[in-house]
């Protein structure tokens, strides 16, 4: 049975294996489970033991800590605070996920220049790209 914590620690492990680049068989190989087994954790229908949470974080290069992190109420943002012009699961898309990988693959003084490019686009794009306007 689903659990709002399990369901929460796969929703987790699902975004940082996008964010790594590994499909779920390739994390399964590094973990050493089937990827069926991976399915089964991101989508909470499998509860991760704390030895395979461990192993995970390593493979994930993340502290435990991230799996849990939002979790509590002091974690928790309120939607006032979510800049109105983010969606809230903008972190959860696979579109997102691959344009923060390929940011960090090119070095720091491109990505420089990229960031400044995208800042000065920002105010003539806000209602394009799938962002959320008020």
């Amino acid at each position: 049975m689903t659990n709002e914590i399990d369901y929460h620690v796969g929703r987790r492990l699902r975004r940082r294996r996008r964010l790594m680049g590994y499909t779920q068989q390739s994390l399964a190989e590094l973990v050493g489970v089937r990827f069926q087994q991976i399915q089964k954790y991101e989508c909470g229908a499998n509860r991760v033991s704390a030895a395979r949470l461990f192993e995970l974080a390593e493979a994930l290069n993340i502290p435990v800590q991230y799996f849990y992190d939002g979790l509590s109420e002091r974690d928790q943002q309120n939607p006032e605070d979510i800049p109105e012009f983010m969606a809230p699961d903008i972190m959860s898309k696979k579109e997102t996920m691959d344009l923060v990988r390929a940011y960090y693959s090119i070095g720091e003084g491109p990505r420089k220049h990229l960031l400044d490019l995208a800042k000065s686009l920002e105010l003539r794009e806000k209602p394009r790209l799938g962002l959320v306007t008020s």
